[in-house]
């Protein structure tokens, strides 16, 4: 059996020896390095390729947040999974801006670690009910704000099928190999689909998704 790669990345090693032990019970994952900065996570990735990274926020030298628009832009196809202490927007929102396909808190069961690994691997999302929870209501929050009604309606065929595979964190490349069409092609049905729903960024279309019922949790 084909195990999933896995890199750990945070700065105390009692915190990755805790993790490397949690999955070394999970039979379909493995842990093949580990980091404690985000500069160290960028050399190792280029150098192992995994298929996930597990990649805390708060690091010296090189945070969580700049590693993973470094990783999701320089190797797309290396799937990054934050791992958070902190239920907050102010650091959960622009991790999932700079491509990391979920987060997962620090206090998780090892059972819903091994899950969330198993989410990334497959370019699904996944987020802990504490950050899902906070994403719908603050989405709930903008929308009674904006008082505006839902657009879904709007929406072609095509235009639904890039919603759901953006919000699931897929990339362009990946979108256009999926539907058979070509990147230009996907970049227009984003760019028109959030058009029409008033969104701005990949932080809103994954909320907006979300309080749809478009993507699991």
């Amino acid at each position: 059996m084909q195990k999933i790669r896995v890199l750990v990345v945070d700065d105390h090693t009692i915190v990755r020896d805790g993790i490397c032990a949690l999955l070394a019970l999970a039979g379909d994952i493995e842990v093949v390095g580990e980091a404690a900065n985000g500069r160290e996570a960028l050399e190792i990735v280029k150098q192992l390729t995994p298929d996930v990274v597990l990649m805390d926020i708060v690091m010296p030298i090189l945070g969580g947040l700049e590693a993973t628009r470094r990783i999701r832009k320089e190797l797309p196809s290396t799937k990054v999974l934050a791992l958070t202490q902190y239920d907050d927007k102010e650091y959960v929102f622009p991790l999932i801006e700079a491509g990391a396909c979920g987060c997962i808190s620090k206090t998780a069961a090892s059972s819903e670690l091994a899950s969330a690994i198993r989410y990334a691997y497959r370019g699904e999302s996944f987020l802990s009910p504490s950050v899902a929870k906070l994403m719908i209501e603050d989405y709930q929050h903008e929308a009674a704000l904006r008082g505006k009604h839902d657009s879904y309606e709007q929406l072609t065929d095509r235009e639904r099928d890039v919603l759901k595979l953006v919000a699931e964190g897929y990339t362009t490349q990946e979108i256009a190999d999926i539907l058979v069409i070509s990147p230009k092609t996907v970049e227009g049905h984003r760019s028109s689909l959030m058009a029409k729903l008033d969104i701005r960024n990949r932080i809103d279309l994954v909320k907006y998704a979300l309080r749809r019922g478009l993507i699991d949790v």
